[in-house]
């Protein structure tokens, strides 16, 4: 019975030193970096280019830092590899990702607004 017990004490410790973890990492604000991984780890999971464009023929950068928000646009690498005309890089879409929450928007252009990112729906 004492065995037992032990064995219940260390599963319940264990448990809430996984959920403080887990809370202090989600406290954390997303720097640039981890945004942009979060951007693009979730693109590739929901295939939202995949009819479309090679991630591989896609540019990532920074267009807007906020205190809540990175702004960031994707654009068409032209190259000998991924074609088009090297003096251009036409912009695909825009999204943010917002620090605190990891929350992505994307831009409708054709609304001229911000929508939450729906993933290959969009």
């Amino acid at each position: 019975m004492k065995i037992e017990l032990r064995r219940i004490t260390a599963v319940i410790a264990a448990v809430l030193v996984s959920a403080a973890v887990a809370e202090a990492s989600r406290s954390r604000p997303l720097d640039e970096d981890a945004a942009l991984e979060l951007l693009q780890r979730t693109l590739k999971r929901d295939q939202v280019y995949e009819k479309r464009i090679s991630l591989d023929c896609v540019a990532y950068s920074t267009e807007e830092t906020t205190r809540t928000y990175f702004q960031f646009v994707l654009r068409e690498i032209h190259n000998a590899k991924c074609g088009g005309d090297p003096d251009t890089s036409p912009a695909i879409d825009r999204y943010r990702v917002y620090r605190r929450s990891g929350k992505i928007e994307q831009w409708e252009a054709g609304e001229d607004k911000w929508h939450a990112y729906r993933g290959a729906e969009n």
